[in-house]
């Protein structure tokens, strides 16, 4: 029987370095076991241990601890990629309401990769529509916004493409910085893999999603407008 989550480790942190090199299906298939145990139940125990806090954020998040619900894949989709690589050498986690398009909706995510992990909230692809709604419910209360951006302070920094020209002249650099971003994430990257190597990042991730609630329950408003474009 599976207990909690006690970290990952070095063996886990070479194996997706290898993947990244090998790329093969013999070489995984020999390697499965290693994936397996030093990565999947991980990360399954470590959604298991998560998810009380997550449900406080929001009770209809996913909590599932299955791939596709709220592991990533490791094989990748190469269809219509250029990249043909067989797997994926970085490993995610998600907590987000179910929806047809999860890369256009907010999603709180931890990945770990070989030499760094990331966590935070933010999406994956947001849509310009997506966004124009975003900046409406803004422009309804710049400063209301403003306040709900504070949590988004240490450890944790804006990221994401930015329009090259300004939508709107003379604006706040504080504001624009959120205004003008084609999609956008709140995220934390440390190198510090020890970190991730016992049960203390579990405490880690809690607290800082909990920072991050307030901007949550913003993108959500901005889902609600979907739903219902006159309120």
């Amino acid at each position: 029987m599976m207990s909690g989550f006690t970290g990952f480790n070095q063996q886990a942190l070479t194996f997706l370095q290898d993947v990244r090199i090998q790329n093969s299906k013999e070489w995984f298939d020999d390697h499965r076991y290693i994936y397996d145990d030093q990565i999947l139940t991980p990360f399954r125990l470590l959604v298991d241990d998560l998810s009380q806090s997550m449900l406080m954020i929001d009770p209809e998040f996913e909590t599932r601890p299955a791939i596709g619900k709220t592991l990533s894949r490791i094989h990748r989709d190469t269809r219509f990629s250029h990249d043909k690589s067989r797997y994926r050498s970085h490993m995610w986690l998600t907590f987000k309401r179910h929806s047809k398009d999860w890369k256009d909706a907010p999603v709180y995510f931890f990945e770990i990769a070989p030499d760094f992990y990331r966590y935070g909230l933010g999406y994956y692809s947001a849509s310009k529509s997506t966004m124009d709604l975003f900046r409406q419910l803004i422009n309804r209360d710049a400063k209301a916004f403003l306040k709900v951006a504070k949590c988004c302070k240490l450890p944790f920094e804006l990221v994401g493409e930015s329009y090259k020209r300004p939508l709107v002249k003379d604006q706040a650099a504080e504001l624009a910085d959120w205004y003008n971003r084609k999609s956008f994430a709140v995220m934390h990257t440390s190198r510090d893999m020890e970190t991730a190597f016992d049960e203390g990042l579990i405490t880690h991730l809690a607290k800082g999603f909990k920072q991050l609630a307030p901007l949550y329950d913003y993108l959500m408003r901005v889902e609600q407008l979907k739903r219902n474009p006159e309120e």
